[in-house]
């Protein structure tokens, strides 16, 4: 979906710095935008600017610009998101000016609406669009009746593994269920590899592997939020891992892609990732994988989702935009017409597309790389129409991540299990919501 590391959106332990930035760089009258009237459609040409990290972004609205002289867009690279991004457009926009729209991650989205940055885009007729967006992907830019992006590209989760060794030199089938992947795991150990291997300081899986359980850890209520991480779906997702991490059957020192893990899969050390869909770009990049690894399904659990989610991003239009009609039409363009997806996959490298009928028409062939097989319609296809939809973000996601991650470490170090982090976390996250200001209580 992003460059380098952005495209997992996987940035441990950023939390306490986009919090700082909420707090320093928040507009003096949060939500205030959306309570005045909307702003009108421009009656000549007007330029609409965007900032974002996705790379060669303005050849995408080169390709927008060439259909029409009304509304031209200028697109302005910025870093990723909580590597300066995020800081720069909440600056911006504090001091009255920022872009027309910028690149926001889904999860980060109720942050930015709650500092009052950005536009409920229903409030200019979002909702008649609705039908064009994949749901999966739309759920993720909403909170209750809100919609506070555009969706841009997502992260469907499915398996990524190197079928030459696990299939042909050890005879193992992939595994459909959670239960079969334990024991996949424990017959990769016994032969001297590791099936999949985490970033011992990484929550983003956890988080994935919860929605995908049915887990709904935020639930907007009236004017508040109900937290619950210790539901049946998050407590099994919680008990498992425990179980998997006390008994050492997967590798922890060192996460997906990252330096030794291509070197360790690349010497069919590592045999797997279970991650976003975005990763097959990534995988290509594994020495001599060429024709040895495919994709399959995420593994499931008797009830619950088909996959989860591991990143993606909106195109947001800023609350200070003196021209969000336009805007909202240039993001409407950009994520659901075929030509729009299209240039974003070409240009720009997007995760899942987030058009309800178009993948992208590169998508839609085999790939040479992963054994000839048709992944995405295969595979991919099923795991967006899959998700949690029920599956709310809530308004302090990068403080949540830093708390599962640091979980996550503590239960790899055998200092506190899951399912005691879940609980814990759960109070805390309540507690850091009071502090905000929102009305929050657990889940009785």
């Amino acid at each position: 979906m992003h460059p380098t590391l952005t495209r997992r959106t996987v940035l441990a332990g950023a939390g306490a710095t986009l919090a700082a930035g909420m707090t320093a760089c928040a507009p003096p009258n949060p939500g205030a935008v959306n309570a005045a009237s909307p702003l009108p459609p421009a009656d000549g040409p007007v330029t609409i600017t965007y900032w974002a990290w996705l790379k060669d972004l303005q050849k995408v609205c080169d390709v927008f610009n060439a259909t029409q002289d009304r509304i031209r867009v200028e697109a302005t690279w910025i870093p990723g998101g909580n590597s300066g991004g995020y800081a720069k457009i909440l600056s911006a926009v504090a001091a009255g000016g920022g872009p027309d729209i910028a690149q926001v991650e889904l999860r980060t989205l109720p942050e930015f609406a709650l500092a009052g940055a950005l536009v409920d885009l229903n409030r200019y007729g979002f909702s008649d669009h609705f039908d064009a967006f994949d749901p999966g992907a739309l759920a993720q830019a909403r909170v209750g009746d809100s919609v506070w992006g555009v969706p841009q590209d997502t992260g469907p989760v499915a398996m990524f593994y190197n079928r030459e060794v696990l299939e042909g030199e050890l005879g193992l089938r992939v595994p459909s269920t959670w239960e079969e992947f334990r024991e996949i795991c424990g017959a990769a150990k016994d032969s001297g590899r590791s099936f999949i291997s985490l970033d011992p300081t990484d929550g983003s899986y956890l988080v994935s592997w919860a929605m995908q359980s049915g887990a709904t850890w935020f639930r907007p209520q009236g004017d508040g939020w109900v937290v619950n991480m210790t539901d049946e779906a998050s407590m099994r997702v919680a008990q498992f891992w425990d179980r998997i991490l006390t008994d050492k059957l997967v590798n922890t020192g060192y996460g997906a892609f990252s330096t030794p893990w291509m070197a360790a899969a690349g010497e069919g050390r590592v045999l797997s990732t279970i991650s976003g869909s975005w990763s097959d770009a990534l995988i290509e990049s594994v020495p001599g994988g060429a024709g040895k690894w495919a994709v399959a399904p995420m593994p499931v659990w008797p009830d619950g989702h088909a996959s989860g989610a591991h990143g993606g991003s909106s195109a947001a239009i800023i609350s200070t935009s003196a021209h969000p009609a336009e805007a909202l039409e240039f993001c409407t363009w950009m994520c659901t017409d075929p030509a729009g997806i299209d240039a974003m996959i070409e240009f720009s490298g997007i995760g899942w597309s987030p058009a309800a009928d178009h993948m992208g028409a590169t998508r839609q062939q085999p790939s040479e790389f992963f054994s000839g097989q048709n992944y995405n319609e295969e595979v991919i296809k099923d795991m967006a129409a899959g998700q949690n939809l029920d599956w709310t973000w809530a308004p302090l996601m990068e403080r949540a991540m830093a708390l599962i991650g640091d979980g996550m470490s503590a239960a790899i170090n055998g200092e506190r299990p899951l399912v005691d982090m879940f609980a814990d976390s759960q109070a805390r996250l309540v507690t850091i919501m009071r502090e905000l200001g929102l009305n929050a209580e657990e889940a009785r």
